[in-house]
């Protein structure tokens, strides 16, 4: 995970809103992801209130304020941030040291032949390091968890793939934002805001590196945690 500058952070919105309406200009719309049976709203109707679970607050990069809880419901954790583009993983023609100023060749965790996962093919979410803030490990969050990615009305289904430094919150893969409509370009594009992350407590999707088997399992998930919050 990378630290983005908040400066570097605020240009990137800037254009993303505009290679946004470029695109809307030429009928050029970025994919929306509609994947399982949930809706977008039916989630973010059971995360509009937090019970922090958090002994204090995240930045979304490097140099902002503190402002983001993580909060806890029946059988998931939650926050609401910004999404910056993580690349790390695998080295392809789209994630490399040439494309993301912040690139490393790891990630925390690792696909079933023991490669590092790739950013822009798997829909993975990075969760903060262990500090006195907030331990995931300790929430029942692991490698390879399940994650509902919501952005808009959409939901995308990822899994916890990276970890990033103790004090930030807020990114996701390449593949992530692609699939949500939002600009996956590692140094320019992400979202500033409005990106909910509901991480499901005890869940493991196998191969992790099976997009197919995260969607399975998160739209259960996301169905048993309608009904018991």
């Amino acid at each position: 995970m990378r630290l983005r500058p908040l400066g570097l952070a605020t240009a990137a919105g800037t254009v993303l809103l505009c290679a946004t309406a470029l695109a809307a200009a030429h009928g050029d719309a970025p994919r929306r992801a509609r994947e399982g049976t949930v809706p977008a709203a039916d989630l973010l109707a059971k995360v509009r209130t937090c019970d922090r679970i958090s002994d204090g607050l995240y930045r979304t990069d490097a140099g902002s304020a503190p402002t983001v809880p993580v909060c806890g419901l029946k059988g998931a954790v939650f926050w609401q941030a910004d999404l910056d583009v993580d690349c790390d993983g695998q080295r392809t023609t789209r994630c490399n040291e040439d494309r993301d100023p912040w690139y490393q060749d790891d990630t925390a965790f690792h696909q079933s032949d023991g490669k590092p996962l790739r950013a822009d093919a798997l829909p993975y979410v990075v969760v903060p390091g262990k500090s006195a803030l907030w331990d995931h490990t300790a929430a029942g969050i692991g490698g390879g968890g399940v994650v509902a990615v919501i952005h808009g009305d959409q939901v995308e289904y990822a899994v916890v793939g990276d970890t990033g430094p103790k004090e930030i919150i807020g990114e996701a893969s390449y593949a992530t934002a692609e699939a949500l409509g939002i600009d996956p370009d590692p140094a320019t594009g992400g979202a500033e805001s409005g990106v909910t992350y509901i991480l499901f407590k005890d869940s493991r999707v196998s191969p992790v590196e099976s997009h197919e088997a995260a969607v399975a399992l998160g739209d259960r998930l996301a169905r048993q945690f309608l009904a018991e919050n």
